[in-house]
């Protein structure tokens, strides 16, 4: 079955993010790719790429309720849940939501608050919750995490534990732009006005997609592809950690939601290579002989495993 009218809300959407984001439509798609699996969005590149540009951009054309919080070593936990404040006109606790308790969080430059700040964020990406005076509190739906860090290699930053790096369904980097983008970028100039980004998917779109896309049609051959990859990354040397049950799934989920997005009810093998990097490089650690990053692993995995077992 398909989402009815997906890929038109999808360009329609790229199209407007790509008025503030020059030169970026396939980030753009993956990061909308992510959001429509209801996965977590990690944006990782150095300062002034536009990281940030895009997280708004992305808030703004989902018009969800959101929130900014500016990560820095001296936020604490509340500063993110929310505290219980004691009212003395009713002698009871008061309970102050914060900023987590909208539909899509940007958590700006999180790897440089402290780990204790960053486990506040665990289970509310995990179980859309969080668990504050021992009661259970339950987030708005739809909910996302949209986060972005400078690499762990600057000074002032705090490596995000794996536990974390998992709950985030993508991870993604802007990189340079090409020279017509940056052409245009530097005739435009600062620009003291915040270019206006209209909204076009509604939460309920958000909440429609998502029922239909997991009827989307996986084969036996795909699926044993995805298994090959998965058994690849346990088995070969130059991987120390390999990807687990919950990564493949993240993968499966990914590529469902990238052919619906292309108007296909079924899994194509180039939705598994669209999605493959974002959803797995920041999964997988290299063994101490390999001296490699995420992104050199799964170009090792493209070159070794094919689709079609020989």
């Amino acid at each position: 079955m398909l989402v009815t009218g997906l890929p038109t809300l999808v360009n329609r959407a790229v199209s407007e993010i790509g008025e503030v984001l020059l030169g970026k439509e396939q980030t753009v798609r993956q990061a909308l790719c992510c959001l429509l699996t209801s996965g977590h969005l990690l944006l990782e590149d150095l300062p002034g790429m536009g990281k940030t540009t895009l997280a708004h951009a992305l808030a703004d054309v989902l018009g969800l309720s959101y929130a900014r919080v500016q990560f820095t070593s001296d936020l604490l936990p509340s500063d993110i849940l929310g505290v219980s404040v004691f009212n003395r006109n009713e002698e009871t606790f008061q309970f102050r939501p914060g900023p987590i308790f909208n539909q899509l969080l940007l958590a700006d430059e999180i790897n440089r608050a402290t780990p204790r700040t960053q486990s506040a964020l665990l289970e509310a990406m995990a179980e859309g919750q969080v668990s504050i005076d021992g009661a259970p509190r339950v987030l708005p739906e739809p909910f996302f995490v949209i986060a972005t860090q400078n690499p762990v290699q600057q000074s002032g930053t705090y490596v995000l534990p794996e536990s974390q790096l998992d709950r985030f369904l993508m991870r993604l980097s802007l990189g340079y732009p090409n020279t017509k983008a940056e052409r245009e970028l530097l005739q435009r100039g600062n620009l003291s006005k915040k270019p206006v980004v209209n909204p076009c998917i509604t939460a309920q779109q958000l909440l429609d997609a998502r029922a239909v896309i997991n009827q989307t049609t996986l084969s036996e051959s795909l699926l044993g592809y995805i298994q090959r990859l998965t058994a690849f990354t346990r088995e070969a040397p130059e991987f120390a950690v390999g990807l687990s049950p919950r990564g493949a799934l993240a993968l499966v989920d990914a590529a469902k939601t990238w052919a619906q997005m292309e108007g296909r009810d079924y899994v194509a093998p180039d939705d598994v290579q669209a999605v493959l990097a974002p959803v797995i490089a920041h999964r997988m650690i290299p063994s101490a002989e390999y001296a490699a990053d995420g992104d050199a692993l799964v170009a090792l995995l493209r070159s070794q495993v094919d689709v079609i077992p020989g």
